[in-house]
Order: C-alpha cells, then structure tokens, then sequence
C-alpha cells in the first residue's frame, strides 16, 4: 500500500510538472513548481554526501545551490531547478532535527501588498515541492519578503531576473 501511494504521487508530481507552463496568474493554483538555479552552483544530484562532513557553515550541503528563480508574475518551479529542490530534500531528509526557511522574494514592480503575496506563493511553491519529495512539514517555514531584500540593483531586466526568487535558508 505505502508503495503504490509513493507510486502515485510520484506519478501526480510527475503529470503536474509535465502541464506546468510559465505563464500561471498569481490567482491560480500550482503545485509542485520549480525554479532555475541560475547562481552557477552545483546541483548536488550526483557525487555529493549529502549526509555526513559536507555541511558548510551555515549547516547546508556544500556545493548544492539553495536559490530558485522564477519568471516574471509567476510561481512555478521550473523543471530545470528540480535537481536542486530534490538534493536539499535529501539533504533535509537525512536528519530530522534540521530545519529550514524558505523565502520568497519578488522584483519591485508590483504594489507592496501584491509582492508579499507572490513572495509567499514562490515560498510556498518550494515548500510544496521539498514537502513532495518526502520532507516533512515540521521541518520546513516558508515566509515571504516580497520586494523588501532585493539580490541585485536596478530597474533591468538582469536585476529583475535575480530578484523574482525563493531561498532556501538552513537554521
């Protein structure tokens, strides 16, 4: 029984990432979306211990990046930033006792009330995602900043792109 469930939201995950477009509203819902990890940081899938001395100083697996980044007006988790998501899950996984915040933050474009909730939506897109994997929800916060802790100045599309993100935050 606990296979053919495993099965099967394996396979719901799987249908849901395979329908997810880049263009979803802020009103729709989404579940299990994914993020690009565009910092140039390794993904952690293959040839990293993610259980034992490969912990950096902020208690994350070394070599594995912890930033999702999405499109412009939405909270998908692109497919390219699933190895990611899935090596912090394991990562998580590994130990109970570890704990993590996810933060979603937005560009300036947008009211302040609007960036909040759309911060929120990408924290919690990632939540959904560690959470999918098998993370459990004790383990896991997702809070919102909206546009408040930019990554990068300027009114561009380079500095835009950096900022419409979810970080994912060991404590």
């Amino acid at each position: 029984m606990i296979t053919f469930k495993r099965v099967s939201i394996a396979l719901s995950v799987a249908a849901l990432l395979a329908g997810c477009s880049s263009g979803v509203k802020l009103d729709e819902n989404s579940a299990a979306n994914s993020g690009a990890n565009t910092s140039g940081a390794a993904s952690g899938v293959a040839g990293v211990d993610l259980t034992g001395s490969q912990i950096d100083a902020d208690g994350g697996p070394k070599g594995v990046g912890r930033v999702v980044y999405f499109d412009f007006d939405s909270f998908v988790v692109k497919s390219d930033a699933q190895g990611l998501v899935d090596a912090n899950a394991r990562f998580i996984k590994a130990d109970a006792s570890r704990k993590v915040t996810v933060e979603g933050h937005t560009d300036d474009r947008g009211g302040r009330e609007y960036n909040l909730a759309l911060g929120q939506k990408r924290a919690e897109a990632v939540r959904r995602s560690l959470t999918l994997l098998g993370v459990s929800d004790s383990q896991v916060e997702a809070v919102s900043f909206g546009e408040e802790k930019p990554a990068a100045a300027g009114g561009n599309e380079a500095a835009y792109s950096q900022n419409r993100r979810a970080e994912i935050s060991y404590r």
